[in-house]
């Protein structure tokens, strides 16, 4: 396995690789880039910050594009077709890495799909972290779950100065109509349906799970920029979500 990226996800996999004798080769920002075989195949897992993809994808060879794994957060979509990657594989890592150094700590099972899915998964559960291969669909659906809890409660903790738990304890009539606006209006984007309420609750109980953490308005373009985008022709769509923004862009 080729891991891109030597940050907290790229190290970890790395080191359960190691400790159970797999191969992989990780690539830094500058190191290891030439041992990538342009005339080569096999998955190349890319564990990089959302804002390093260009850079990565203008320095892998347009023969193995076809082998990128990608596993950020946030959407994607958009700039995978302005690229041109169609035969991309996706991931979404429902696992934890606390700091550079760390041993990960999976959680539920991380969806793959595309050309790759089936060999990154077999890799993963080499190294005991759950994984399964799903299709399009199934993992569309997963895609705007988590898109949907990334930036609902980024923009709740944000805009209250609360942990997610307390958003949840505290907030949780507002919260569930910003879920509501980004259901309709992402899964109208995605083909996707969330029946609301067994949404909603889904994510309270995760982040009831892990009440201290507080997050906080990240990576825009990726992630609340695309509801943004979505509603530019008629912000009304989305009040909610396009007041708690203002606000927060304001404070900020």
């Amino acid at each position: 396995m080729i891991i891109i990226g030597a940050g907290r996800v790229g190290q970890a996999l790395e080191a359960r690789a190691a400790m159970r004798g797999l191969s992989c080769l990780l690539v830094t920002r500058t190191e290891g880039w030439e041992q990538i075989d342009p005339e080569g195949s096999g998955p190349i897992f890319v564990a990089t910050r959302n804002d390093d993809l260009n850079e990565v994808v203008d320095r892998i060879a347009p023969s193995r594009r076809e082998d990128l794994i990608l596993t950020q957060n946030g959407m994607l979509r958009p700039w995978i077709a302005g690229r041109e990657l169609h035969g991309v594989t996706r991931g979404l890592l429902f696992f934890a890495v606390s700091a550079r150094g760390e041993d990960l700590s999976p959680g539920g099972l991380s969806p793959f799909t595309g050309p790759r899915a089936s060999a990154v998964v077999s890799w993963l559960q080499r190294l005991d972290v759950p994984a399964q291969a799903v299709d399009d669909d199934a993992f569309r659906a997963t895609e705007l779950e988590k898109l949907i809890w990334n930036c609902a409660f980024g923009l709740m903790c944000q805009r209250h100065s609360a942990s997610v738990g307390t958003v949840v304890t505290q907030h949780r009539e507002q919260l569930k109509i910003l879920v509501d606006e980004m259901n309709r209006v992402g899964g109208a984007a995605l083909g996707t349906d969330h029946e609301l309420q067994p949404l909603f609750e889904r994510l309270c109980a995760y982040s009831l799970s892990i009440p201290a953490y507080r997050g906080a308005v990240k990576e825009y373009p990726w992630r609340n920029g695309w509801f943004v985008e979505l509603c530019s022709d008629d912000p009304s769509m989305m009040p909610v979500h396009q007041r708690l923004l203002a606000v927060v862009e304001t404070a900020s």
